[in-house]
């Protein structure tokens, strides 16, 4: 019978393990740390997660398909709760057995039908296929300006709380969703406190007429998704309004065209001149940061909320290369070249990340069990993957590295099902 090496114990390797224990299928998992939780174990190297880190999609919405988050939990839980929450789901269905902790996959290649994988502890396995579960917001990108810096830097991949900022003059370069959470940490913790941004963005707030705002958005009627950005500018003018008040730069995209900032303390801070607003770096000079509008500031330290690259090291070690733009992955999971490799959890939504991998596992498993009988459902499902497959739902996104495996949330969900479904109905 076929096994299968998933790597990593993180929220998507859990939920590719739940979907294929269920259907009977053979596999192991490898996890590099002692156990699981991926990137929601603060204690783990090369994770983003520091102390005020919550969910940015809210409780109802976010959860594993078939197990909710406990009822008692906020609408935004903190890191801490969705690190028990994902502990719970493991051992719910009993996923911890099937996991080999401390040991990394360091290298996975394929060899004739099969899959060579080479661990930590030195040992070479052979896999009927493979599935990586690594994530991909852990392996930081900094951002190259002309000069240097003479004071303290670094990614805030490596910062974890407040009080390393205490009584200093802080910098915070990025507003993405936790740029905007640090930026708002150095408002409270620091002696003076900036934010800089390349470009504009919407500010949504976390609520909408006293709901979360994906829980409003999604509970109310359908709305097409060429309407939805125009829709949601008129209602963030009436609630936001002109972000300019702030010091910010007037957004050069329609809401939704990146990936949504949802922070109601930022503008706060910024409203109370706890935190300024500043464009982008012109230059580094020693002590000194120049803007592109000519101001100067001069701050203790700067933290690069700059994102993260799209990684995964054991198969760039194993000599396969994925494409930046995304256009070798089948649906963001299936590789067009190397049948047997599928990914999971790589691609950036609007929407939350676990209802997506559940159904990527659920898709995952009616792949394998056609591979398996090796019929008419592979050959469905091979047709299928030879084809571009547009998962945008007609949004257009801002063109950058972030949102080259950027989907639309509902589109995405619709397109696995509807794969899945024809999988499934080839192989009666």
């Amino acid at each position: 019978m076929a096994r299968y090496c998933i790597i990593g114990a993180g929220p998507s390797g859990l939920a590719a393990a739940r979907a294929l224990a269920a259907a009977g299928l053979q596999f192991d998992i490898f996890e590099r740390h002692d156990d699981v939780g991926g990137i929601w174990d603060s204690r783990n190297p090369n994770t983003p997660i520091y102390e005020s880190a919550h969910f940015i999609s809210s409780r109802t919405q976010s959860a594993f398909d078939g197990f909710p988050m406990p009822a008692n939990y906020p609408d935004y839980p903190s890191w801490k709760q969705v690190l028990d929450y994902i502990r719970a789901f493991a051992d719910s269905y009993d996923l911890r057995k099937y996991v080999r902790f401390d040991t990394s996959v360091e290298r996975a290649s394929p060899v004739g039908a099969e899959w060579e994988v080479q661990l930590s502890t030195g040992e070479v396995l052979r896999y009927d296929g493979v599935i990586a579960a690594v994530g991909h917001d852990w392996d930081p990108l900094l951002p190259e300006y002309p000069g240097t810096f003479d004071g303290k830097s670094y990614h805030t991949v490596e910062y974890r709380s407040g009080a390393e900022l205490a009584g200093k003059n802080v910098l915070v370069v990025g507003a993405g969703n936790s740029g905007c959470d640090i930026a708002c940490d150095a408002a409270i913790h620091g002696s003076r406190a900036w934010i800089s941004m390349r470009r504009g963005y919407h500010f949504l707030p976390k609520h909408f007429f006293g709901q979360p705002t994906d829980e409003f958005f999604r509970g109310g009627p359908h709305i097409p998704n060429w309407l939805a950005p125009s829709l949601l500018a008129v209602l963030l003018r009436i609630i936001v309004g002109d972000l300019r008040r702030y010091g910010l730069p007037k957004p050069d995209h329609k809401p939704l065209a990146t990936h949504p900032i949802i922070n109601s303390q930022l503008l706060h801070h910024l409203a109370h001149g706890e935190l300024t607003a500043k464009p982008d770096i012109a230059e580094l000079r020693g002590r000194a940061v120049r803007f592109v509008d000519g101001s100067e500031i001069e701050p203790d330290v700067i933290l690069w909320a700059t994102g993260y690259r799209p990684t995964i090291p054991c198969l760039d070690a194993g000599g396969i290369h994925l494409a930046e733009s995304g256009e070798d992955l089948y649906l963001n999971m299936f590789s067009r070249e190397h049948p047997g490799l599928y990914i999971m959890g790589f691609f950036g939504t609007a929407g939350a990340a676990y209802p997506i991998v559940s159904k990527q596992g659920a898709l995952l498993v009616a792949v394998l069990t056609a591979r398996e009988k090796n019929g008419a459902a592979m050959r469905t499902f091979e047709q299928l993957r030879a084809k571009p497959r547009a998962l945008t739902g007609g949004m257009r996104y801002v063109s950058s590295p972030r949102h080259a495996f950027y989907v639309q949330f509902e589109e995405y969900l619709k397109v696995l099902d509807t794969v899945r479904s024809r999988v499934e109905r080839a192989a009666r």
